[in-house]
């Protein structure tokens, strides 16, 4: 991205103020790997600050930066100039997988041959990252490949001091027969370690939460999972999508979903579909009459990317055998957990809030 782009981008959003009735507001830089272009986020990042003082915008001292970030060049003298002066307005996750073998699955150096896994690269910067954001989290992401790895991964990731590790299975249709079975076994293993060891004092795992598994209202139960409509994304051309996952390069056969650039603006007809989505209307009946349904997550843009249309309004279902398998796995969780709490007289540890997307 360009800076007259990035310039563009901002200014559109600080003049259209009636489009973005929000209190507060994230700037997410998402990549690729965002610290690569820190030289141009932190100009951007002083034009947004300037501006929010110059306009007198309710913004002001009300926004934060975020970013998700693969830590390789995270200890680097420029990311650290950059986090100094925005300490108190930055949200960073690094993202690591877990344990060398999971992360070295996926996370690979493709200039080297043969290919190194990036793990000693990452690892060796969490100790700084944590003693500067000492409640960072991580967020792992599970494909069928990475099912034999998931409870050392998780435990791998509570000994390195990440305390909130948010997982979750990947909405592409991607698992195998038996997958599922597989998934609750690792699971049923994790919730022992985590019960037994007393991690859940201190430690959070998303995949465990008191909140999913039980049947939903049609009425009161009908809202959209994700903010897909409402999370305005920019790419390097400066045209504008829903949200990211509706860029091109995010898509396996679809055509982009452009709802404007910046300098024509939002087009509301091409933005409305996403203003009226609910649960019911894109789900099918089976999802709908579920016994299991809460909990049950879906991403807008695989939804799209799924369809036998151009739609949003048809349900990708992929993970439904995953989803009722961390069920049953969450529900030996929860049991066995108030059985140890009732014999020890706890107190019940607080539940924490499964991520979105």
């Amino acid at each position: 991205m360009s800076w007259e782009v990035a310039k563009e981008a901002i200014d559109y959003i600080l003049d259209h103020e009636e489009d973005f009735r929000e209190e507060s507001v994230i700037w997410d830089f998402i990549g690729g790997e965002p610290f690569l272009e820190i030289e141009l986020i932190d100009k951007i990042c002083d034009y947004i600050k300037t501006e929010l003082f110059r306009r007198n915008h309710h913004w002001f001292n009300s926004y934060r930066f975020s970013f998700s970030t693969n830590g390789i060049n995270y200890d680097s003298e420029k990311v650290q100039a950059f986090i100094a002066k925005n300490r108190t307005h930055l949200s960073i996750g690094i993202t690591i997988d877990g344990t060398k073998r999971k992360h070295d699955l996926n996370r690979v150096w493709k200039s080297v041959s043969p290919e190194k896994g990036s793990y000693d690269d990452v690892v060796r910067n969490i100790p700084l990252w944590l003693q500067q954001f000492p409640d960072g989290g991580t967020k792992v992401t599970i494909s069928s490949a990475d099912i034999p790895y998931i409870k050392e991964s998780v435990l791998h990731l509570y000994s390195l001091g990440i305390h909130e590790v948010n997982i979750n299975c990947v909405f592409e249709n991607v698992w195998h027969e038996g997958d599922d079975r597989l998934f609750e076994e690792q699971l049923m293993q994790l919730a022992d370690a985590i019960i037994d060891n007393d991690y859940y004092q201190d430690y959070a795992c998303s995949f465990f939460s008191e909140h999913i598994g039980k049947p939903m209202d049609k009425v009161r139960d009908n809202g959209n999972w994700c903010g897909a409509g409402r999370m305005l994304s920019v790419d390097a051309a400066g045209n504008f999508y829903p949200c990211t996952r509706f860029a091109q390069y995010s898509l396996r056969e679809k055509k982009a979903w452009i709802i404007g650039n910046v300098r024509d603006g939002i087009d509301k007809n091409k933005l409305r579909p996403f203003l009226t989505l609910d649960r019911c209307t894109q789900s099918p009946q089976e999802c709908i009459d579920c016994e299991v349904a809460s909990g049950c997550a879906w991403c807008q843009g695989e939804n799209y990317d799924a369809a036998d249309t151009p739609t949003i309004y048809q349900r990708a279902t992929a993970i439904c055998k995953m989803h009722k398998a961390r069920v049953r796995a969450n529900n030996y969780y929860w049991n066995k957990l108030y059985r140890k709490l009732e014999l020890t007289g706890e107190k019940k540890p607080e539940n924490p809030v499964n991520p979105t997307c």
